[in-house]
């Protein structure tokens, strides 16, 4: 497979196939899942990044453990619709995955993402900054891959 359009992703999947969500961090990778309708993400787990070829096995076992066949990656995009660093960064990560795994891929604009999940976590929550942390990513994650299924869901 490759890296496709977000509205080209259900067509490369099975039907009742979860899509997982992926906020790549400096440190870790947040991961959510979506239901088999495709319609609710909810967050799954963090991966704490050592190697590549480890998080890639971890996430394929998350990724089996529910059955998902595609990936949403949130892209970083800069206020004004550039792409910055971290942009590469995360379609350098998409073909590090493709490279291991044929599956779909698609990216989701993620601009704002921690920074609504940090304001919901502290107002909505009432987290405390380290406990935040330990969320963040995964919460994020999960923000990141409602948005895409909300679009899909609405194109």
């Amino acid at each position: 497979m490759a890296v496709v359009d977000l509205l080209e992703l259900p067509a490369l999947l099975a039907p009742q196939a979860p899509i997982v969500g992926l906020d790549l961090g400096e440190k870790t990778i947040g991961v959510a899942v979506s239901d088999v309708s495709r319609t609710v993400a909810t967050p799954l787990d963090l991966i704490r990044k050592t190697k590549f070829t480890d998080d890639a096995a971890a996430l394929f076992r998350l990724m089996e453990s529910r059955g998902a066949a595609g990936i949403v990656i949130g892209l970083p995009v800069n206020m004004d619709g550039s792409e910055g660093p971290r942009c590469q960064s995360s379609r350098a990560f998409a073909r590090s995955i493709l490279r291991l795994k044929d599956l779909p891929i698609a990216f989701w604009d993620e601009r704002m993402s921690s920074m609504a999940v940090n304001r919901m976590l502290i107002d909505e929550a009432d987290m405390n900054r380290a406990r935040r942390a330990e969320v963040v990513d995964k919460a994020a994650a999960g923000w990141i891959l409602q948005g895409a299924l909300d679009r899909l869901r609405n194109a």
